[in-house]
């Protein structure tokens, strides 16, 4: 395969986390060091775009098969035992996530009922909880693709 797997909507949403978050921290020391005030809320949007950060971001490692795992047992199996421990590594990494999206959704829809808001701005707080389950539902997603990937016998150990 010529071009490695790619999870490009969470690159992007990485990416413009990660530029937020920048651009808002600067704005902050800025604005600290000028008139010793700071902003209120660039913690608790920084907290939310780091969570979006690693989440996006480890769907793109999944992705690109860039996880950490000891692949030796993995390796050294025949083809149809190798075949059977990436189903099970597919189905214990499913189960995670899919508790993840199941919890994280029931959360977001209780925080919407409770009309509960944030510490900081005061807006909703769903507005921050509902990213959990989408992204832990994207991680499912690529997940699966690089399984299927790994099983189809497209995508290596070795590859990085």
């Amino acid at each position: 395969m010529n071009s490695k797997p790619d999870a490009r909507l969470e690159r992007v949403l990485a990416t413009l986390a990660l530029v937020v978050i920048a651009l808002i921290s600067l704005g902050n020391v800025i604005v600290r060091y000028v008139t010793d005030a700071s902003f209120a809320f660039t913690e608790e949007i920084s907290v939310f775009l780091l969570v979006v950060l690693t989440f996006a971001g480890a769907a793109v490692a999944m992705r690109r098969n860039g996880h950490i795992r000891i692949g030796l047992l993995e390796r050294a199996l025949p083809s149809g035992p190798r075949r059977a421990l990436i189903v099970f590594q597919w189905l214990s990494g499913a189960t995670v996530l899919g508790l993840v999206v199941w919890f994280g959704a029931k959360l977001a829809i209780e925080e919407y009922r409770w009309e509960t808001q944030s510490p900081g701005l005061g807006v909703p707080q769903w507005w921050y909880i509902v990213w959990l389950p989408v992204l832990a539902g994207l991680m499912l997603l690529r997940l699966t693709q690089q399984s299927w990937d790994r099983l189809r016998g497209r995508l290596s150990d070795d590859e990085s």
